[in-house]
C-alpha cells in the first residue's frame, strides 16, 4: 500500500487507515484479528481507535492483538481523548485532567509505553483551548505520545490550535485533523480543507463511505445485518438515507457498473485522491467487509468520472468561502 507523509511532519503512513469502532462491541476478537492481518498484509500501517469506543473495549482488543499478531513497530496507532460515554449521553471534557487521563488509560488498554498519534476527540468550550493544548504538549514532552492532532474541529477552531501551538517555540505542532469527508458530507471543503492545507496539516476522513451508504446496501431497503438495522448505528446511518443521498449513491452505482468496479471501491478512491487527503479512516465489521475496501489500493478513478460526482454531490458555496472575484 501507498505511503503518505501525514501533514508536514515526518510521520509515513499508509494512505488507508483501519478504524476499529466498533472492535469490542459489533466486531469480537476473532474478527478484530482477521481485520488486523488482512489490513497489515495489505501493507496497511495506521490504526484509529479512541478511548471512548465501545467504552474502552475496542483499544483493549487490539492491544491484545499488538505483540501477539503484529509488531508494535509495524503499526501507527492513533487513539482519541475527550469524549466519553459513561453516563449514556455523549459527554465532551477537553481539560487537562481528563485529558490526561485517559492518555494513561488508553496505554493500559493497549498494552504500550507510547501512542503515535494522540488526538483530541472534539472541541470544548468548557475548557479553556490553551489548557487542552497544554496537555498535548505534556503528552509529547513526557514521551507518551509522539504525534498530535484534533478531530470534528470546525474551520476557525482548527486555524486557532493550529496557529497557537507554533506560536511559540517548543510547543507540540499540530499533524492533523480527522473529520468526517464523503461524497455524502462535503462539508469541510468549506474552511477545514483550506485550513489544514494552509496549516499543513494531514486530512484523515472518518465515514468515508457515507456511513456506509455509499456501499449501495440500501438502496432498496434496509438490510438484517447492516448498521441502520443495529441500535447503535440507526440514526447514525439514517441521516444519509434521503433523496441526496439515493441521487449521489445511484451515480456512484453508474459509475461502478460503467468501470467494473464495486460502488464503495468508487466512493473511497474519490475520498482517498482528494487534496490534502492523507488516509481515510475506513472501519468494518467483518473482515470479509475490510477485504472489499482494501482493493481499492489499485483503483484509480478517470478524470470525468471524479467531475461527474463532484458534480452531483455539490454542496453550496458562497461568500466568504469564495472570493468576489470567482462569483
Amino acid at each position: 500500500m501507498e505511503q503518505r507523509y501525514l501533514g508536514r511532519t515526518g510521520l509515513r503512513v499508509s494512505r488507508l487507515a483501519l478504524g476499529t469502532m466498533t472492535w469490542g462491541r459489533d466486531t469480537d476478537r476473532h474478527e478484530a484479528r482477521d481485520q488486523l492481518t488482512a489490513f497489515v498484509e495489505a501493507g496497511g500501517t495506521l490504526v484509529d481507535t479512541a478511548a471512548t469506543y465501545a467504552d474502552g473495549d475496542s483499544e483493549r482488543v487490539l492491544g491484545t492483538l499488538i505483540g501477539d499478531l503484529v509488531q508494535r513497530e509495524e503499526l501507527v496507532l492513533a487513539t482519541k481523548a475527550g469524549v466519553s460515554q459513561h453516563t449514556g449521553q455523549r459527554l465532551v471534557d477537553a481539560s487537562r485532567r481528563t485529558l490526561l487521563d485517559e492518555l494513561d488509560g488508553s496505554l493500559r488498554r493497549l498494552e504500550v509505553d507510547t501512542i503515535d498519534l494522540w488526538q483530541v476527540h472534539a472541541w470544548s468550550d468548557a475548557a479553556p483551548l490553551e489548557e487542552t493544548l497544554a496537555a498535548l504538549d505534556f503528552a509529547v514532552s513526557s514521551g507518551r505520545v509522539r504525534y498530535v492532532g484534533v478531530s470534528n474541529y470546525t474551520g476557525w477552531q482548527t486555524g486557532v490550535a493550529a496557529s497557537h501551538q507554533t506560536s511559540w517555540p517548543g510547543r507540540s505542532p499540530l499533524a492533523s485533523t480527522q473529520v468526517e469527508y464523503s461524497l455524502l458530507q462535503r462539508g469541510i471543503e468549506r474552511e477545514v480543507l483550506p485550513a489544514a492545507r494552509a496549516l499543513g496539516l494531514g486530512v484523515l476522513p472518518w465515514s468515508p463511505l457515507g456511513r456506509g451508504v455509499l456501499t449501495g446496501k440500501y438502496r432498496t431497503g434496509t438490510p438484517a445485518d447492516s448498521r441502520a438495522a443495529s441500535p447503535h448505528f440507526e440514526r447514525f446511518v439514517g441521516v444519509y438515507l434521503d433523496k441526496r443521498g439515493h441521487r449521489v449513491v445511484d451515480a456512484v452505482c453508474r459509475a461502478a457498473d460503467g468501470l467494473g468496479l464495486a460502488p464503495l471501491e468508487v466512493a473511497l478512491a474519490w475520498v482517498r485522491d482528494r487534496p490534502g487527503v492523507t488516509a481515510p479512516v475506513v472501519g468494518a465489521r467483518t473482515a470479509a467487509q475490510l477485504r472489499g475496501s482494501l482493493t481499492v489500493e489499485d483503483v484509480e478513478l478517470p478524470t470525468e468520472i471524479v467531475a461527474a460526482l463532484d458534480d452531483v454531490s455539490e454542496i453550496p458555496l458562497g461568500y466568504p468561502e469564495r472570493t468576489m472575484s470567482e462569483r
